[in-house]
């Protein structure tokens, strides 16, 4: 039976991830690291509230099998530059090490669309610098998930995102070849495909969005 730690659990992505964790019967527990204490309560569930700006001080508590990653921002949320770049690279950078040390066995990360360490743009510079940083920490198991526009109920609706998808779904016929990995999908497909990259011994460890909706296919 695994352990699971879980970073970014009230998302999307990660709010699916952590009701399908609940049901799955290879965890036998889920250690969420949260800012707020969530209302849930499951016995499979330990909730640790987490000081994200000491990470060391969790050390002990970052100990298990599986590290699911999905925790982001958006510069409305966070507009001071620092707290942004925090929240994007330097945290899960800090965590991934700190699950490295630990020997976790695997680690599930959350990346986009078109992820750079090379890009102009924060954001996916951001999450191809974290990219980077994972593959040289060389875990024994390791998935890098780069959704699309993710479709799902969110908490803070987001009219540029919604405009998008709704664009982009009616362009899902026309995306072929390269642009396939521009379509659309649910988060909770994503929640999906993680839950089974850290089970199984894949080819591959960098999941296109398109990738994504074939792995929970197949």
């Amino acid at each position: 039976m695994k352990t699971a730690l879980l970073f970014g659990s009230s998302g999307l992505v990660g709010g699916h991830l952590l009701n399908q964790l609940i049901k799955e019967t290879n965890y036998s527990k889920i250690k969420l690291f949260v800012r707020s204490v969530p209302e849930i309560s499951d016995p499979k569930v330990e909730i640790i509230k987490t000081d994200f700006n000491n990470l060391e001080n969790h050390k002990e508590d970052i100990k298990g099998d599986v590290c699911f990653f999905c925790i982001g921002t958006t510069k409305k949320n966070s507009p001071d530059k620092n707290d942004y770049r925090g929240v994007e690279l330097d945290i899960p950078k800090e965590i991934a090490k700190i699950a490295k040390l630990n020997l976790v066995n695997s680690f599930v990360f959350v990346s986009a669309l078109y992820a750079n360490p090379k890009s102009s743009g924060d954001y996916v510079r951001f999450k191809g610098l974290v990219e980077e940083e994972l593959k040289k920490l060389k875990f024994p198991k390791l998935g890098i998930m780069r959704p699309s526009f993710l479709i799902g109920n969110r908490k803070e609706k987001r009219a540029s995102e919604t405009i998008g998808i709704f664009v982009f779904k009616l362009l899902s016929p026309l995306l072929l070849g390269p642009l396939k990995k521009m379509k659309p999908i649910h988060s909770e497909t994503v929640a999906q495909a993680m839950i089974r990259s850290a089970s199984e011994n894949l080819e591959k460890n960098i999941f296109e969005s398109n990738e994504i909706a074939e792995l929970v296919l197949n």
